[in-house]
């Protein structure tokens, strides 16, 4: 009977140990860092160019736009977790405006315009989680401007286990749900909630969690699927965009995406 009772706590964890290990050879095998990066160099000559994914806004001046990125940090911690930011611009501008959060400096950690609006994160190539244009994009970034002024984390930085850059997306995707913001596995902090509200909506806004300092938890949702939280690190598997949320590499599966470009040009 002891041993009975045992054996599935112990098949549950030889799998996700299995997991971690398979997620972080991925991670390794692809690589998120820059090409460079054994190279000497710091964070002071990393690269943050464009990277060219944004559409010009001149060319799409009449279309409200709004993105999110994300890209490998800085270091050996680009193996394992992802930084995010959000652009935008109104119908009728010419100019996105971006919003990150950054540990470093001063308060508040809010930054605005930090760097270019698809620049590289130190190095790294970003990659799009969410591109909306068109109608009701400028409505969106009403909502949007009133969740950042509204985050309740502002004077607040860790890096692990939040509140940090990942948490600051997820709260705009709480409070936006029509943004389908689905923050990657590897986005750590996003799960991170107080002590004091441990139960509430999903970063995605379609969904509920629980968590507890964003250490131990699950999340379920339309847009994140069934994601379990284990010190940080997350398990899970997305039924929307079929595919497996797993730490270190993020994602294995069919791209998830939001994309909705209604009446205006995809191309860049």
């Amino acid at each position: 009977m002891r041993l009975s009772r045992v054996k599935p706590a112990s098949v549950a964890a030889l799998g996700l140990s299995a997991l971690l290990l398979l997620s972080v050879g991925l991670s390794l095998a692809n690589d998120p860092r820059p090409a460079d990066a054994g190279e000497a160099r710091s964070w002071r000559t990393a690269a943050r160019h464009s990277a060219g994914i944004a559409p010009d806004p001149a060319r799409h001046a009449d279309t409200a736009i709004v993105q999110v990125y994300a890209a490998a940090t800085y270091g050996w911690r680009g193996y394992f977790a992802v930084h995010p930011w959000i652009i935008y611009k109104r119908a009728g501008e010419v100019a996105y405006t971006r919003y990150d959060v950054i540990g470093w400096g001063s308060r508040p950690v809010v930054r605005r315009n930090y760097a270019l609006p698809d620049g590289l994160w130190f190095g790294a190539t970003p990659r799009v989680l969410v591109d909306h244009r068109g109608e009701g994009v400028d409505a969106m970034i009403d909502a949007v401007e009133a969740a950042i002024a509204r985050y309740p984390h502002a004077d607040e930085y860790r890096s692990y286990p939040g509140p940090n850059s990942n948490t600051f997306l997820a709260h705009i995707g709480r409070e936006v749900p029509a943004l389908r913001l689905d923050l990657p596995a590897n986005a750590i902090g996003k799960d991170y909630r107080p002590v004091t509200r441990p139960l509430g909506v999903s970063p995605t806004g379609s969904g509920l969690q629980f968590s507890l300092l964003g250490l131990f938890g699950l999340s379920v949702g339309l847009e994140e699927g069934l994601e379990l939280n284990v010190l940080g690190l997350n398990f899970g598997i997305d039924l929307n965009a079929p595919g497996l949320r797993l730490p270190a590499i993020g994602r294995v599966g069919l791209d998830d995406a939001a994309v909705t470009h209604r009446g205006t040009p995809s191309a860049r």
